[in-house]
């Protein structure tokens, strides 16, 4: 086991919900377009960086996650930042209630035993088609995972037991906790898209719920302030604990 590794870590950050009504115009364009989604996430965050900047989102540790309850026309989005959200420019008559503002500030400790949520866009690399001259070079297309059994796969590969350091022999990077996997729930979750003509998108998303054990503390808070998995900019990879 790393001898530097310590035995605990904090993790301090800003939650912003949002109480949103789903039948409002922005709001409905939000949960149609992916892309109409981001900006309304981004939209919170103006002047901290440069405007075109292509990595505020990472700059500002922005992540977010939603759900949606279509019977009550409601949805929730949660947004993490390492600055806080100003949610003026969305429109008053959007929300049904004020922005709610927690600040995070935890410790997690060696051993702990936390609760956690995710939406993550679990995917797979497939290689490009054979006979292809430069297919060695080539880096394979990213394929979405379909099934509960390959994203609890794909997560399970990110656990960290004792003693593992936080990135596997294969290079993906661990979250700094390890879990039963058989306590892990997964639920596959519709595909998001955006039809923009200059980057279209089409993101497979699942749900993953369960019981983490903390192995390394300082992975864990990387993981929990930068996300898991691809799509982040695309409300996917945010990891909630309880």
């Amino acid at each position: 086991m790393n001898s530097t590794r310590t035995s605990t870590a904090r993790f301090v950050a800003t939650h912003s919900v949002l109480s949103l009504n789903a039948r409002h115009p922005l709001v409905a364009k939000s949960l149609v377009d992916a892309q109409e989604m981001h900006r309304t996430v981004m939209s919170g965050f103006r002047g901290w960086v440069e405007d075109g900047d292509p990595d505020a989102r990472s700059q500002m540790g922005v992540l977010s996650t939603w759900s949606v309850d279509l019977k009550a026309a409601a949805l929730v989005l949660v947004v993490q930042s390492r600055i806080p959200g100003d949610w003026a420019r969305i429109p008053r008559e959007a929300f049904t209630a004020a922005p709610h503002i927690i600040t995070v500030d935890r410790t997690f400790k060696q051993g702990e035993v936390v609760g956690f949520r995710t939406v993550v866009n679990p995917t797979r690399s497939r290689p490009p088609g054979p006979g292809r001259p430069d297919a060695e070079k080539t880096r394979g297309t990213r394929t979405a995972h379909t099934t509960p059994e390959h994203v609890k796969r794909w997560f399970v590969r990110r656990l960290q037991g004792d003693g593992e350091s936080a990135r596997a022999e294969d290079g993906v990077a661990r979250i700094g906790a390890t879990a039963d996997p058989a306590g892990i729930g997964i639920r596959m979750l519709p595909t998001v898209s955006s039809a923009h003509r200059r980057k279209p998108v089409r993101i497979g998303r699942a749900e993953i719920r369960g019981s983490l054990t903390v192995t390394d503390p300082e992975t864990l808070v990387a993981a929990l302030s930068n996300g898991v998995g691809h799509a982040r900019a695309y409300s996917c990879g945010l990891i909630l604990t309880r």
